[in-house]
């Protein structure tokens, strides 16, 4: 069997009591900890309008996350295309690329990482982009980090500098058949968060790699899945920690962004009956348990999408349970650096 591979997803939250600074501040720590663990990327997110997730930047996190670590792959979970120019984006990761070669990752997502007024804030003095021009974008976007826009395109002439020696690796995201269609038809790696949904997963994944065309990116399908995992020294410890952010899920869906609560406001909440089945409804694609447990379930969960990486997602109260849960499942899965 392939050795299976772990890497991070950071959505860099923001924990009740503590400030955005210190959000921040864990990113760049947590970074370099599973750089010396051995896991395989750090994708850092974008969301915006949040006072419970503090990476409206990706791009300027990867910048100082590159100088603070050695080895691990640095990436974009991801940036959301439809608000940017894709010449501004392929500029910002050709940089990157340039400052640390072979290191860096884009991908990219169709979602807004904000609600609609939000987004037109995103876009002032233009129109937001909708779903109908996001290929174009794409497409655009791979051809300036290619260097080969074709002929007869108005920005032919325009290159998106600087050029590293290789262009960074290109990741399409989604939790949809439209963004694994999409990653199939141009023959880019393709990432399914698992960890939003798990509606249809493993045939969605399955289809990518049924449709995948070999392109200048990838010669062959590859993906990966986003998974919320906490891992502890007990089952039982596992899940009271979980408690934190289940209630921090349960508000997102009704709006109520914010930081991420302590166990103990997290134990003490009321649950509505609607807020309960939301709750069971996030509860049962996480993966949260003891080491054994979560070695087994995680290896259960790729084997049915019939991958061989998952880019874990931890979110704890305690930034020293986040890190003992990125520890703990190292050990499990016998990382090295």
């Amino acid at each position: 069997m392939t050795k299976i591979r772990l890497s991070v997803l950071d959505q860099s939250p923001v924990r009740s009591g503590f400030s955005a600074k210190i959000g921040i501040e864990e990113t760049i720590e947590l970074a370099k900890l599973t750089d010396k663990l051995g896991y395989h990327r750090y994708w850092v997110a974008e969301h915006h309008n949040s006072t419970g997730l503090t990476g409206s930047a990706p791009e300027i996190l990867l910048a100082r996350l590159g100088a603070e670590t050695q080895n691990i792959r640095l990436g974009s979970g991801g940036v959301m295309l439809s608000h940017y120019s894709p010449y501004k984006i392929a500029e910002i990761f050709n940089l990157l690329e340039t400052m640390y070669p072979g290191r860096i990752d884009l991908g990219i997502g169709r979602a807004p990482g904000s609600d609609q007024i939000t987004a037109h804030a995103l876009a002032y003095g233009n129109q937001p982009r909708g779903p109908r021009e996001y290929p174009s974008q794409v497409q655009d976007l791979i051809s300036f980090l290619g260097d080969d826009l074709p002929e007869g395109h108005p920005l032919k002439q325009v290159h998106a500098t600087p050029l590293p020696e290789n262009a960074p690796e290109m990741w399409m995201l989604g939790s949809s058949d439209q963004s694994a269609q999409m990653a199939a038809l141009l023959g880019s790696p393709f990432s399914f968060a698992h960890f939003i949904t798990d509606e249809q997963g493993p045939q969605i994944m399955q289809m990518y790699r049924e449709q995948f065309e070999p392109s200048n990116i990838s010669l062959s399908p590859e993906g990966n899945i986003g998974v919320f995992v906490i891992c502890a020294d007990t089952d039982e410890e596992a899940v009271r920690m979980a408690s934190s952010r289940d209630l921090w899920r349960t508000r997102l869906d009704t709006g109520k962004i914010g930081p991420v609560p302590s166990i103990e406001e997290a134990l003490a909440y009321p649950y509505t009956q609607e807020e309960q089945a939301r709750r069971n409804y996030h509860q049962r694609r996480n993966i949260v348990g003891s080491p054994a447990t979560v070695q087994k379930k995680l290896k259960a969960v790729l084997d049915q999408y019939g991958v061989g990486e998952a880019v874990v997602v931890t979110i704890t109260h305690s930034f020293e349970a986040r890190c003992k849960s990125y520890e703990l499942l190292a050990d499990a899965f016998e990382l090295s650096p």
